[in-house]
């Protein structure tokens, strides 16, 4: 078997990072901080935020799928400052504003019960982010990341991007670049949720697939029919149902893979990428021990980067 750095991946931007740490944090404003779920359907709750940053180090230094900090006030229960927590950009490079001032992020809510004693959980950054109003102040770090972004040259490659909830955050940056640079590289997107009320930004997706043809959006629902096939599906079906179109990305020398979602979510991908891709089309995206070549079925997380190895060229973000 040949090594993962023998298939030579994109190359990359430098990107800035880290330029406020959590010791010197920026301080940005919000502007809008808007529900994104059905307001009555949906079984969870997640919010679209949108951050002035103008008056940080974040300013025009950000790039569409990186990532930034947030520092909730207070401390937790041992009397220590409550932890950093990290949230993907929402936002083309460009931010919301056309200008790198305003970022945005896709946050949900964390509600929980504690294992042991049944109590309510809340999660602290989260439901500090989500309940945010047009005025607030917020304490911010970063920028963060410099792999999981577009390649340098984006309209050298095509791309496959697979997501599940909140997963949808880089995408959706990085999707509205591409267009905006009127690339004319092929994008499906392929977005799953348990109910079609959970889809985030659908409408919106919607609305880019009919106007640009390079573009094509796939839903994948998990726990209810959808009209266009027999059951309910995970991401990883769109491979099976819309073999011929995706496939013909796939494997193409151009293709690029990104996974962003619940951990979990990528073994179901590789798999079916397994299942459905042959030869060299297979070997530029996955380097698979000839063991588990042989029972594709019975792969496991513990198997990853190990027994299965994604190339350069395929991006995992999970969490």
């Amino acid at each position: 078997m040949s090594t993962t750095e023998s298939v030579p991946g994109p190359a990359l931007p430098d990107v800035k990072m880290h330029l406020h740490s959590p010791v010197k944090p920026g301080v940005g404003t919000v502007v809008s901080n808007e529900r994104c779920t059905h307001a009555k359907k949906s079984a969870g709750f997640v919010r679209h935020v949108a951050i002035d940053v103008s008056q940080t180090q974040l300013a025009g230094n950000f790039v569409s799928g990186q990532s930034f900090g947030v520092l909730p006030p207070g401390e937790d229960s041992k009397g220590k400052a409550h932890a950093l927590r990290l949230y993907s950009i929402a936002s083309p490079t460009t931010g919301e504003d056309g200008q790198g001032k305003v970022l945005a992020t896709t946050c949900k809510r964390l509600i929980d019960e504690h294992t042991d004693t049944g109590k309510l959980f809340l999660g602290v950054a989260s439901n500090y982010l989500c309940d945010l109003k047009p005025g607030d102040q917020v304490r911010v770090t970063g920028p963060n990341g410099k792999r999981f972004v577009l390649p340098a040259d984006p309209n050298a490659h095509d791309y496959v991007f697979f997501a599940t909830g909140t997963g949808i955050a880089p995408f959706r940056g990085m999707i509205k670049d591409l267009i905006a640079q009127k690339s004319t590289s092929k994008i499906a997107l392929i977005m799953g949720s348990p109910y079609a009320s959970d889809l985030l930004y659908h409408n919106d997706l919607l609305e880019l697939a009919s106007k640009h043809t390079n573009f094509t959006y796939l839903t994948a629902i998990s726990r209810e029919k959808m009209p266009d096939a027999p059951k309910p599906l995970y991401v990883q079906d769109r491979l099976t149902t819309h073999r011929e179109q995706l496939t013909s990305i796939l494997s193409s020398s151009r293709s690029l893979i990104y996974v962003c979602g619940i951990a979990g979510m990528e073994l179901g991908i590789l798999q079916q990428l397994a299942r459905t891709l042959t030869g060299d089309a297979l070997d530029a995206l996955l380097q698979i021990d000839p063991e588990a070549r042989e029972n594709i079925d019975a792969w496991d997380r513990k198997m990853l980067h190990k027994q299965i190895k994604p190339t350069r060229r395929v991006f995992l973000e999970v969490y």
